[in-house]
């Protein structure tokens, strides 16, 4: 993370209290994880204390190993610290048993991934859907959630096309529409922009900054990209289990400043995105996956 283009401060000031409120969304107390492998323990997270305020934009860096992908395991109640709390929304959700974490998940906490995990036999509005049947959402307000989720993303006319119809930007457009489905209060997205072109990471980050600054979402990132955590408003920095550094980001990446001045993909270049995206044809006509 480039000194020239961050602040450090060791213990940056919470937003304005009135504007987005005093209790964080995310507040970590010594955080330890442990695992056990065999006679080996690994010493995931090593007492890590935090707090992410409501409306924050927040990037996670670290190389592998540094703790970082636990950390969001951690944050998205798919995991619990082996020792030390983590209070969501002011709730101490550390001590939760696995039916109480995924009912945390469904009604707070929406997810995107660096592979989309689409379902290839599904349409976007479908797979948009799909938190919602999870949650016990009557259809009727199912499909009025999903048409209303794409809209924000900008697929509302993509609503019946399948992922293998979509290029890897709509694709991860789809992602981000389901996991804004259910109306999270807390955005976790693992490598958003890992498998897409230059052009098409800042439109995904356009859609972020959008949804942190004119919907209030608070949003976490996980990110080994220098450039992409310049989109944040705060970077976390993590080695070997530990935060060593929490920064400010200063002279912020805007998307809708940096996307005018890009060129834009060309039809055949768009084609040949979607067709980056899809599996491979085997011998027999069925899809085979990419090696």
């Amino acid at each position: 993370m480039s000194d020239s283009s961050t602040k450090l401060n060791a213990a940056p000031q919470p937003p304005a209290a009135g504007a987005m409120g005093n209790v964080p969304t995310i507040r970590l107390d010594g955080v330890h994880k442990n695992y056990d492998l065999g006679e080996i323990q690994v010493h995931a997270l090593r007492g890590v204390t935090m707090e992410i305020y409501p409306g924050e934009f927040v990037a996670v860096m670290g190389s592998s190993g540094s703790g970082k992908s636990t950390l969001m395991n951690i944050l998205g109640c798919l995991d619990k610290p082996t020792r030390g709390r983590y209070f969501l929304d002011g709730k101490d959700v550390s001590g939760l048993t696995k039916h109480e974490l995924a009912k945390i998940r469904s009604q707070k906490i929406g997810f995107v991934f660096q592979q989309f995990n689409l379902l290839s036999r599904t349409s976007a509005l479908e797979n948009v859907e799909l938190p919602t049947i999870y949650a016990g959402v009557p259809l009727e307000e199912r499909e009025r959630r999903a048409e209303e989720a794409l809209k924000r993303v900008g697929l509302a006319d993509r609503a019946d096309h399948f992922p293998s119809q979509l290029s890897g930007g709509q694709q991860q457009r789809v992602a981000i529409a389901r996991a804004l489905v259910n109306s999270p209060s807390l955005l976790l997205a693992d490598e958003p922009t890992g498998n897409l072109d230059s052009r098409t990471s800042i439109e995904i980050m356009q859609i972020l900054q959008e949804l942190n600054q004119e919907h209030g979402l608070t949003v976490v990132i996980v990110t080994h990209e220098p450039d992409i955590a310049q989109f944040a408003k705060r970077a976390l920095e993590f080695r070997d289990g530990k935060m060593i550094k929490d920064v400010l980001i200063q002279r912020r990446s805007i998307a809708a400043e940096i996307l005018p001045t890009l060129p834009v993909l060309d039809e055949e270049d768009a084609l040949d995105e979607i067709a980056s995206t899809q599996p491979e044809a085997g011998p027999n006509g069925n899809s085979t996956p990419q090696k």
